[in-house]
């Protein structure tokens, strides 16, 4: 049940990728919107209501003009540190092993094709 509990709170296209953001600090809602790409706005606005749902996100809105709301992790979502540097270690090995090794992973039928463009 662990492993469903964590995965139902950072299930998710775009999570993981918010949390990813948010660990170098606050940023506004644009700042988010423009570094995260593919992400719309409506899919955005949603995912961090539903993680300050979960208290992954704070909102805060600033009380200086022009008034502008930032998100930032909370001690709970920063958490989470861990588990993403993880994830940004094995990524980094694969992204070496494809790329230097220039391999093409279909022995099986259910194996993911790897395209290395040069």
């Amino acid at each position: 049940m662990s492993v469903h509990d964590a995965m139902y709170i950072l299930g998710g296209k775009w999570k993981i990728h918010l949390i990813a953001a948010l660990l170098f600090g606050p940023k506004r809602y644009s700042d988010l919107l423009r570094d995260i790409t593919g992400i719309s706005g409506k899919v955005l606005s949603r995912e961090l209501k539903e993680m300050e749902m979960n208290h992954l996100v704070k909102r805060s809105v600033s009380n200086i003009q022009p008034i502008a709301v930032f998100y930032e992790l909370t001690e709970y979502g920063e958490s989470t540190k861990p588990i993403i540097a993880v994830l940004a270690e094995w990524g980094e090995a694969q992204r070496e092993v494809i790329v230097n090794n220039k391999i093409s992973i279909n022995n099986s039928p259910r194996a993911v094709r790897v395209k290395v463009n040069n």
